[in-house]
């Protein structure tokens, strides 16, 4: 450091003389505190000041070895209401405040300075200093009023405490040297205190606060703790300085607006009453993080931001490190707006530091990891700077120093040999930050043209005849389509709901029409497109933040057009529930479908915002998370990410998810009413539970799009005393049919969001008539002794999906002993003939030009006839091959067993594969199972070969 003694050397030995001597004796009789103080005197001058002028302070910090350690809030908190338990007077407490916090402030700045503190650190422990000195006048002004006036109680009589809400950088535990902390007062509820002399609760709050901010903010001979700024609160200066709870909720409700939604994003009870203020934070939630998304925010932050910026270039101030370009607000803009936007509906979202948010976005994919790096990098170096800036002397500034030694100040104390080696790093990284926030919000003009007038024009229904068409010919129509889009857009410009748009809503709408046709022109479908891109625009006219979405995002409207015209289903699930748009902005998600442990954890998530008991708002979720991922799956099918396997894997991880959760809120409610079942099972007690058994394209893993769910219920209650265990109690069989109906209901009703699934449970033993649910013993006996063929067959597909796990083996053991029980082969062939026969005379597509992919000849159902057939043959000598219940496994156990040969069961299977894909892609064309009888024709002539040897040997041919 020898350019920090050349320059600093005669302001450094005269700070040191100015000390007492034993002060002097104790920074250079310690080694570290020797080998940090020249570094520490050169960067800050008030910790020089502050040292004179409260001796003893640096040798208290040494002796104590509190200079060379870091400590909690509770620590501090429990030192400054020591000190106050001495005080008895106001002016006491001023002073007993200041000389707590110099203390402290040399403290912190010097572990700063000597590098012994990260960034995290320092912030945290400026916040707790805050935290401590707030709550420590508070403590000491709450007993002197009550004292004078009583406990201020509600009506009830219950006790009523003051809430200190810390806004901004206190809030998110962010807090810098020389920061206002901007606080809000409120409390739970109207009423008076106990006292002979009462106040009502608003006029002693009132009093409390005012003479909590004096304590803080006054500046007296000793300086000052922290300047207070309260213009955050309801209605600004011109507001009560305390409000209650509802009088909070009812504002924001009413009048809050998009600044102050971002300023509550950081808000933290940081004094007084913190359960109570718990509780408020949780009442203003839904007004910070709104349910649905609102990209409208983008313009407005905007707004604020180029307010901003246009304010700093006014006077003269872009060396500001927090408002000017690149500087610390365009980072917390960054993560902020997303919480703003989507921060009702993803959990992650909801936190106070700025860094978890970038992490959380990164994550999402919305920031890259390089993105990620450079500004949770950028946001350490630019706080460490303002920190440097206003611990040299106590100031409140983010200005880089003008005059040359100041310069080098900050630059040494940053780690730089000269100034011109720190600005240059400083300026490289705050062009990064700013390359980011533009590419984020778009704030200035990008490199492409600017929107055709004549096209908008076009779109405002302005232009016609050879203008309009000529107009559509220079942006690439061909000369064919010309004639049928401009009658598309005069047909939707003539649309109602245009008429009743807000003017912004129609202005949003008025910038998206060109850009919607310009995101058209190069598809050969662009006249199968754009109706259902109109059918969509007019379902979400009302809502402009869907228009705002898309206008902010050409990435989205990209991704919009390339779905909708690979698939009318799609279009037709993004126009019932336009929600679903915002998955549109994260392509890598998009087309990645989570995985089974993944889906389970994110419908966790979602479910973890809803509150206990909102049934409506679980529901909805549910249907969200369905229609999310059904998108997703959807998406990657299209593009060809994943195979058909895969496609019916996530369909069928997604349907396990739901029936996972909606079994155990079902169960979470009886349990609250009924208790828990129990019994009795050999004189030893047992806790019984309930399994979800999914048959037919559930349990084979062989979901499609528009599946329903074909399930049984089974519990396994037995013995004795089979009764809940609560005040309310009733049976087991009783209890398990409540949960079972709860579950079914929550799947089946029709709510805005739609059904999450139709239900079927009618291959339950016997029917439609049987028990709703079974015991698992009922249900073995009735496999084994009254089931026909064909429910053996289904069974051949079933397997446990949901519920308990400890049922699980239980099951699959009674499967498996059904399964493998030796059959009359012959008397077996003839029934499952017989069974598809009948299925044949009643499903059979008569046109004879036309084959049914699942049930026509030679279609799905006769290959999985051939595997159930030869399941249920063999399974006694060969049980292996009943341990899949996909029909792709089966045949290829089949063939391992000698009982089908290789090539004739992979043949089968791949055939399988094709159909089944084909079935898939109709599906997302929104078209019927139902093709030309051409297709397919060699591959449903090899399944019919199959058949007839196998099944109907003896047959000439088939019916």
């Amino acid at each position: 450091m020898s350019l920090l003694h050349e320059a600093f050397d005669s302001e450094i030995q005269q700070a040191l003389l100015r000390l007492s001597e034993q002060d002097r004796q104790y920074i250079v009789g310690h080694p570290d505190a020797a080998r940090s103080y020249p570094l520490v005197f050169a960067a800050s001058p008030f910790i020089v000041e502050s040292l004179v002028r409260q001796k003893d302070l640096i040798s208290d910090l040494i002796q104590s070895h509190d200079l060379f350690s870091s400590y909690d809030g509770i620590r501090l908190k429990k030192s400054l209401s020591h000190c106050l338990t001495k005080i008895h007077d106001e002016a006491g407490l001023l002073r007993a405040l200041r000389q707590f916090r110099r203390r402290e402030m040399v403290r912190i700045a010097w572990r700063d300075l000597a590098g012994w503190a990260d960034t995290t650190e320092t912030l945290r422990e400026l916040t707790w200093l805050a935290d401590a000195a707030v709550q420590g006048a508070l403590e000491w002004w709450s007993s002197q009023l009550q004292l004078r006036y009583g406990q201020p109680r509600d009506s009830l009589g219950n006790p009523v405490g003051l809430v200190v809400l810390g806004m901004g950088k206190l809030g998110g535990h962010e807090l810098n040297f020389s920061s206002d902390i901007d606080l809000i007062f409120a409390f739970d509820d109207e009423g008076e205190t106990d006292g002979a002399k009462s106040l009502d609760n608003s006029e002693f709050f009132t009093r409390l606060g005012q003479r909590l901010i004096r304590a803080i903010d006054a500046l007296t001979e000793d300086g000052f703790v922290f300047r207070v700024d309260m213009r955050l609160r309801p209605w600004g200066d011109e507001g009560p300085l305390a409000l209650t709870f509802e009088q909070m909720e009812l504002y924001y409700t009413l009048h809050g607006r998009e600044w102050e939604r971002y300023a509550l994003i950081k808000a933290r009870p940081m004094a007084g009453d913190l359960a109570a203020g718990e509780r408020l934070m949780q009442q203003l939630r839904p007004f910070v993080y709104r349910r649905y998304l609102d990209y409208g925010a983008f313009g407005q932050l905007r707004e604020m931001k180029s307010l901003i910026e246009r304010e700093m270039a006014k006077k003269g101030m872009r060396d500001n490190i927090k408002l000017g370009p690149g500087g610390i607000r365009e980072v917390e803009f960054i993560g902020q707006v997303f919480q703003l936007l989507r921060g009702g509906r993803e959990a992650a979202l909801q936190q106070r530091s700025i860094l978890n948010i970038l992490r959380v976005l990164a994550d999402d994919g919305i920031l890259s990891g390089e993105e990620l790096h450079t500004l949770t990098q950028g946001y350490d170096v630019l706080r460490r700077v303002e920190n440097r800036l206003q611990a040299a002397r106590d100031q409140q500034t983010q200005l880089l120093p003008e005059a040359p030694h100041e310069q080098l100040r900050l630059a040494l104390s940053m780690g730089y040999a000269d100034w011109n080696a720190f600005i240059q790093a400083l300026n490289h990284l705050r062009a990064e930050i700013h390359h980011i926030f533009r590419r984020v919000f778009r704030v200035l003009d990008d490199s492409t043209p600017n929107e055709s007038s004549l096209l908008d024009e076009l779109c405002r229904g302005a232009l016609h005849g050879d203008v309009a068409e000529n107009t559509l010919l220079a942006e690439g129509f061909r000369q064919d389509q010309v004639a049928p889009v401009l009658a598309l857009l005069q047909e939707f410009l003539q649309e109602r709901f245009i008429h009743s748009l807000s003017d912004t809503a129609h202005a949003r709408l008025m910038q998206l029409l060109p850009r919607v046709l310009r995101a058209v022109t190069a598809s050969p479908q662009v006249l199968e497109i754009l109706p259902r891109l109109f059918a969509l625009l007019t379902r979400i006219g009302g809502r402009s933040v869907y228009l705002a979405l898309l206008l902010e995002n050409p990435p989205a409207l990209d991704q919009l057009v390339r779905l909708i015209a690979s698939s009318p289903w799609i279009a037709g699930q993004l126009t019932r529930h336009p929600i679903l748009l915002d998955e549109l902005l994260n392509a890598r998600a998009l087309y990645a479908p989570p995985n089974a442990d993944e889906l389970r954890l994110e419908l966790r998530d979602m479910l973890a915002n809803v509150a206990d008991g909102d049934i409506e708002r679980q529901m909805d979720e549910l249907r969200r998370f369905k229609q999310i991922n059904m998108l997703r799956v959807a998406a990657a099918d299209i593009m060809d990410v994943l195979p058909i396997m895969q496609v019916s894997d996530h369909l069928t991880w997604m349907a396990e998810s739901v029936l996972d959760e909606v079994y155990r809120e079902s169960l979470r409610e009886l349990v609250q009413r009924h208790g828990s079942p129990a019994c009795l099972v050999n004189g030893q007690a047992y806790a019984p539970g309930l399994a979800v058994i999914g048959y037919g394209k559930l349990g084979g893993l062989e979901l499609g799009y528009g599946s329903d769910l074909d399930i049984v219920f089974l519990h396994d209650s037995a013995g004795e005393q089979q009764e809940t265990d609560g005040d309310k109690t009733i049976d087991n069989a009783q209890f398990f049919a409540r949960v079972t109906q709860k579950m079914i209901s929550r799947m089946t009703t029709q709510t805005p969001a739609g059904i999450l699934y139709e239900i079927d449970t009618r291959l339950r033993p016997d029917g439609a008539s049987g028990l709703l649910v079974s015991s698992l013993s009922s249900f073995a006996d009735y496999q084994l002794h009254h089931a026909w063929v064909w429910e053996h067959q289904a069974l051949a597909r079933a397997r446990w999906v949901a519920g308990e796990p400890s049922i699980k083996a239980a099951f699959e053991a009674v499967r498996r002993q059904v399964l493998c029980q030796a059959r009359d082969a012959q008397g077996l062939r003839a029934s499952v003939v017989e069974m598809r026969q009948k299925m044949r005379a009643e499903l059979d597509q008569k046109d004879p030009t036309k084959f049914h992919i699942k049930t026509g000849v030679g279609g799905l159902t006769d290959i999985e006839f051939i595997v159930q057939y030869h399941l249920l043959a063999y399974a006694h000598a060969h049980p292996n091959i009943v341990r899949w219940t996909d029909n792709i496994r089966q045949l290829q156990d089949l063939a391992q067993s000698g009982i089908l040969e290789i090539e004739e069961s992979a043949k089968l299977a791949e055939i399988y594969r094709r159909l089944r894909d084909r079935g898939h892609r109709l599906a997302l064309e929104s078209r019927k199972t139902l093709i030309d009888a051409q297709e397919f024709e060699q591959e449903r002539a090899f399944v019919r070969e199959v058949w007839l040897r196998r099944m109907e040997p003896d047959a000439a041919s088939m019916p």
